[in-house]
């Protein structure tokens, strides 16, 4: 088992688009194509107050890259990620990592 973990830095006065597309539109996409989000996060003390954080659960990298190569070619994804951004780009940045559970980790 592996973990992604993704941060999204909002272009301002943009984070409730960024929500609202995970929210209604992303997460019933993803269970469509077997992706598990292990948790979502926004930051309450700190600097980057303008970040949505969320880690996905992975089998393997490969898994990984036959799932989200799936969803980014949906079109359903595709259409819905259009209409999110009708107003307007919504994500200045992505970062992303590929973390595995050490052996004395609660999560594995």
């Amino acid at each position: 088992m592996i973990y992604e973990l993704r941060v999204y830095s909002c272009l301002p006065g943009r984070m409730a688009a960024l929500q609202n597309r995970f929210q209604n539109h992303t997460l019933r996409i993803w269970e469509k194509h077997g992706i598990r989000q292990a948790g979502f996060w926004t930051t309450l003390i700190g600097p980057a107050n303008n970040d949505l954080t969320y880690m996905i659960a992975w089998d393997s990298l490969a898994d990984r890259e036959a799932r989200w190569n799936a969803f980014m070619a949906d079109p359903e994804w595709i259409a819905a990620r259009a209409d999110s951004e009708k107003d307007g780009l919504i994500v200045a940045n992505v970062a992303s990592s590929f973390l595995q559970p050490t052996a004395f980790s609660s999560v594995r």
